[in-house]
């Protein structure tokens, strides 16, 4: 499928590992020109490098900095000021008992997870709304939809990013600007597999078995893979789905039990 969106530039954040590269390498794959960010340097070169080889006829523009941080944000806007495309993306806050998290730990993962989006948004959507053409999509968390005990930093900010698009998506739509979200489930990354060790850890049970227990409780028998999520936001970003905005599309082979 041709998803209509050859030559349009996307600002795709935290995208040298793990879901943020899948998505770019998705929208390169279609032609995009991408600007991709992240923290470390080094993973971030590879990351493009690999993209230029494989996609020669697109732009890759990399810049390192964290994302989470008004200097970060300056940096990959200076680089891409009026993307077609923006993918919120940044890691998720550590995982813990609310009795040990301090102010300073809230409002780390606010930033994090909720302002950092919401500043990136502010900069972009109206240039979308002038162009009228837009696609934001935020990389939030299946712990949205279910809130899991062990992640309430995660639950909280996510949570009250998806709040605020709520009100927004229905405001831009009419200009053919959308903001969805996809909430990934157990994908194949490196956070799903620090999660694990942690737990693994806590419990005194090897980190191999944790992980095969956690496959096997999935409906799919195992874990997504991120070329998966990467072409999912990548159909979210086409010129043919200004009809979708405001949802919350979970990714997670069936493990959200409910019906709606």
């Amino acid at each position: 499928m041709d998803l209509g969106i050859k030559g349009r530039r996307a600002l795709v954040c935290a995208s040298s590992k793990g879901l943020g590269r899948a998505c770019a390498a998705a929208l390169a794959a279609e032609g995009v020109h991408v600007t991709m960010t992240a923290r470390g340097a080094e993973a971030l070169a590879q990351a493009a490098a690999a993209l230029r080889l494989a996609y020669p006829d697109v732009e890759i523009l990399e810049v390192a900095g964290d994302i989470t941080t008004p200097e970060g944000r300056e940096a990959a806007l200076k680089a891409c000021p009026e993307p077609d495309i923006l993918v919120n993306n940044a890691g998720g806050p550590p995982p813990g008992d609310f009795r040990n998290w301090s102010r300073a730990d809230w409002i780390k993962a606010l930033d994090a997870n909720m302002l950092t989006p919401i500043e990136l948004i502010k900069a972009t959507v109206d240039t979308m709304i002038a162009r009228k053409f837009g696609r934001i999509v935020n990389i939030t968390s299946a712990a949205v939809k279910a809130p899991i005990d062990v992640l309430g930093l995660s639950n909280g900010a996510r949570t009250g990013l998806t709040g605020f698009v709520a009100g927004l998506s229905r405001k831009t739509v009419r200009h053919n600007v959308t903001i969805n979200a996809l909430l990934p489930g157990p994908f194949d990354t490196d956070r799903l597999r620090g999660v694990s060790a942690g737990q693994a850890k806590a419990s005194g049970v090897p980190v191999e078995q944790i992980l095969q227990t956690r496959m096997n409780e999935n409906p799919a028998g195992r874990f997504g893979d991120p070329e998966e999520f990467g072409l999912a936001c990548a159909f979210l970003c086409g010129a043919r789905s200004g009809y979708i905005t405001g949802q919350n599309i979970l990714l997670d082979g069936g493990a959200f039990p409910g019906t709606l």
